[in-house]
């Protein structure tokens, strides 16, 4: 795999659609050397930060791979494979979202404030984060597009801005 930027799949493409909409597989170590694994999540960095984005799954590029990448603001990029929600907060907000892969729509989405995330770094070793506010909401919708689900499905007052 060379490094660069990959193309981010849209709803708006049927074949895409129908990638975006699948749980992806598990995220096997083994399958990969730790150069290949630096790699992709390099090539995911780039392609998120092109695209003005806060977050990407594996699945968004094509890839049927339980992974995601963060990043907001200035704080560090998190890169979690095999991730699972643990415990959520009972506290939530709603807030609006958009996405790469639903082009120029935008909608209120509710969800908890605070969630504890297990799964992998790019290592392989266990990890459990706690995310707050954004980050929290931002890994949430990542691993939504790991389970097939776009934030459209749990929005309301849904919009389409046209550029």
């Amino acid at each position: 795999m060379t490094i660069m930027e990959k193309r981010i799949l849209s709803i708006r493409n049927k074949e895409d659609a129908i990638v975006l909409r699948q749980t992806v597989a598990a995220f096997d170590f083994s399958k990969f050397t730790k150069k290949e694994i630096r790699e992709l999540v390099k090539a995911m960095r780039i392609t998120m930060k092109a695209a003005d984005g806060v977050g990407l799954s594996a699945n968004q590029i094509g890839l049927n791979l339980s992974l995601f990448i963060a990043q907001t603001g200035s704080a560090k990029v998190h890169a979690v494979f095999n991730p699972k929600i643990v415990k959520a907060a009972p506290d939530e907000d709603e807030m609006e979202e958009g996405c790469l892969s639903v082009p120029g729509t935008f909608g209120l989405v509710r969800r908890p404030t605070k969630v504890w995330v297990e799964g992998q770094d790019a290592d392989g070793k266990r990890v459990r984060l706690r995310a707050t506010g954004f980050l929290a909401r931002v890994f949430q919708h990542e691993i939504d597009h790991l389970n097939g689900v776009l934030f459209i499905d749990k929005a309301k007052d849904v919009r389409t801005v046209m550029s």
